[in-house]
C-alpha cells in the first residue's frame, strides 16, 4: 500500500545528540511550544518553510558550516527561542535550540 504523505513535505532528524539535550532540557511548557512547532513543520513543504513568517528560516552568514554542509541556518522553535539546522535533501537536521537569540548567531 503507497503511503498517503507527498513526498515533498520535509522530513525531520532530530537524532543529534545536542539537540536532543537542549530540547529536553527545556521548561515543560517551553518543551510542549517545541513539539507544537516541530509537529507543524513536518506537516510542510519546503517551499512552505521559506516563506513561512513564524517560522523565520534564515541562513546564518555568521557561523561557517562544517564540511559537507551548504549552510547553517536558523528558525524559531518557540516564541522566546530559535534553533539551529540544515537542509539534507527532503531532510531538516535540527541540530540546536539556542539559550538566547544572539548564541544562534554566535555571538557573544
Amino acid at each position: 500500500m503507497a503511503s498517503s504523505e507527498p513526498i515533498d513535505k520535509v522530513l525531520l532528524d532530530l537524532n543529534n545528540p545536542t539537540f536532543q539535550a537542549d530540547l529536553f532540557g527545556l521548561q515543560k511548557p517551553e518543551r510542549h511550544a517545541a513539539l507544537d512547532t516541530l509537529n507543524k513543520i513536518r506537516q510542510l513543504t519546503w517551499a512552505q518553510i521559506y516563506r513561512d513568517n513564524g517560522l523565520k528560516w534564515e541562513k546564518i552568514v555568521s557561523i561557517r558550516p562544517p564540511a559537507g554542509i551548504d549552510a547553517i541556518y536558523s528558525l524559531r522553535i518557540t516564541q522566546a527561542r530559535r534553533a539551529t539546522a540544515f537542509r539534507d535533501g527532503q531532510y531538516m537536521r535540527l541540530l540546536t535550540v539556542a539559550t538566547d537569540h544572539d548564541s544562534t548567531y554566535g555571538k557573544k
